[in-house]
């Protein structure tokens, strides 16, 4: 296969992929915006194509960089496959979360297929442009050494002809010796003189070769050593790139356990008050109330607990209910206040 078939054939894989990359980015919007809006409160309706837009975004994202890295040789570890994986499954479970939440097993089957075929061309493309890669680079070495062995026998039929020449000059200075002495022993002469000026004018050219072949040697150590050294400090700092980002994510998760594990403490300490004696302030019963709700405690134990009217209750129930709270989105602000 030749250079132009090569490029032929990437551009049929990169066009057949970004078809398919497309198509199923367009259906997976089409397909998980109805269910995004179900599940978001009326007022922010508008925000359902975000969700899908942006693990499709994320695909984009995986599959250009894996074909320029193929393109390049190179390989990315094992953190872009996670996140093609984790892309891949993410559309996967949006498009047919709707339909396994009815139950219908059929359409599970035929939202998943777009999905499938996204994870599977992925994966597959990038296969593809490696093997492409690799074929490449062997053809280029095959045809290097092609011409390598081509320029060593043209090498070989100029030092034939040369010998050839020389033959020649020998044979015709052997037949002017017998024919003239004294005109053979100066064409001998004149013959070894030249000889001899071809000898030490080839012993230069050898030596200015092994000498222009050292320094090249010598130069691609160099390179070699410096590419290796500026690689060396590159991993290095990507590494310590890496750890500080992870100790940042580890504290980052400690000081947020941190938080929601007082904030639990607090509300079951508010909570573990028992029945209240006496109906208490407006304010501490509003309180009690929305830890109530957040604990998903009944109206009448939360009226129990501050000593006010199971209508007033309701009401304060009703009243968080229209401000768009919910269990887990309250927990941590209502228990500093109470606190």
């Amino acid at each position: 296969m030749n250079s132009v078939q090569t490029r032929s054939a990437e551009r049929a894989l990169s066009g057949g992929t970004w078809l398919i990359v497309c198509g199923a980015m367009l259906y997976s919007i089409l397909t998980v915006t109805p269910l995004m809006a179900a599940h978001t409160a009326e007022e922010w309706d508008w925000t359902a194509p975000i969700l899908p837009l942006v693990v499709d975004a994320a695909v984009v994202i995986v599959v250009k960089l894996d074909d320029v890295l193929a393109r390049l040789g190179g390989h990315g570890g094992r953190w872009p496959m996670v996140l093609r994986w984790m892309t891949g499954l993410m559309t996967l479970a949006l498009n047919t979360a709707d339909s396994a939440l009815k139950k219908d097993l059929v359409g599970v089957a035929v939202h998943s297929v777009a999905p499938l075929l996204l994870i599977v061309t992925a994966e597959t493309s990038l296969a593809y442009r490696r093997a492409i890669a690799a074929a490449v680079a062997a053809q280029e070495a095959e045809q290097r050494t092609e011409r390598e062995r081509q320029e060593q026998a043209a090498r070989e039929r100029a030092e034939r002809a040369r010998a050839e020449a020389r033959e020649e000059r020998e044979h015709a200075a052997m037949l002017a010796r017998e024919q003239r002495e004294h005109e053979a022993a100066l064409a001998r002469e004149q013959a070894e003189r030249e000889e001899r000026v071809r000898r030490e004018e080839r012993e230069r050219e050898a030596a200015r070769e092994t000498a222009a072949r050292q320094e090249r040697e010598r130069r691609e150590r160099e390179r070699e050593q410096r590419e290796q050294e500026r690689e060396r400090t590159e991993r290095e700092a990507a590494e310590r790139r890496e750890q500080e980002r992870q100790q940042r994510a580890e504290r980052e998760r400690r000081e947020q356990a941190e938080r929601e594990e007082r904030a639990e403490r607090e509300r079951a300490a508010l909570l573990a008050l028992g029945p209240a004696a006496e109906k208490f302030p407006e304010d501490r019963a509003r309180k009690v109330v929305l830890a109530a709700f957040t604990a998903g405690l009944p109206v009448r134990q939360a009226a129990e607990l501050c000593g006010w009217s199971v209508g007033w209750i309701s009401a304060r129930y009703q009243e968080i209910r229209d401000a768009g709270h919910s269990t887990s989105a309250v927990r941590g602000p209502v228990l500093e206040g109470v606190a």
